[in-house]
């Protein structure tokens, strides 16, 4: 995807942050740290909330920072008549983490008028530690009745 600006809609990074409070983004600490041209950055704690009993990041912790880092970026890309949602999400698990914070990038490979495809690259002091991939429907928004 070349370097133009790809968002739709208007936002801030604390709006986007203030808009995860009481979900389950929040409860583990995802924050978005960074929206640029064509990516938006993000980040997760190691704790007692995102580690499995091995003592390592537990697998649907980061798959939840890839999928969270993917569908914010998918639903700033569009118009406000329309909504994404997760259709497939896949995840390689690299190398375990074991302190510290994960750091995520989310970077479009796709966007057509009914899905959009997202790889986010998941980071632990540096190194890569999972590589995902994101697929979202585009459906028109339902009005809530």
């Amino acid at each position: 995807m070349n370097k133009t600006i790809i968002w739709k809609r208007k936002f801030d990074v604390k709006s986007i942050n203030d808009g995860m409070n009481n979900t389950m983004m929040s409860h583990i600490g995802i924050k978005i740290t960074k929206v640029g041209k064509d990516y938006i950055k993000g980040t997760m704690p190691f704790n007692d909330f995102t580690k499995q009993p091995f003592g390592i990041l537990h697998g649907g912790a980061s798959v939840t920072l890839a999928e969270t880092l993917g569908s914010i970026a998918a639903n700033l890309c569009i118009d406000y008549d329309i909504q994404a949602v997760g259709l497939e999400i896949n995840a390689n698990h690299i190398k375990p983490v074991s302190k510290g914070v994960v750091e995520g990038i989310a970077k479009v490979e796709h966007l057509g008028k009914k899905t959009q495809v997202w790889q986010i690259k998941l980071y632990n002091e540096g190194k890569l530690s999972c590589v995902s991939r994101l697929t979202m429907a585009l459906i028109q928004r339902k009005v809530p009745s």
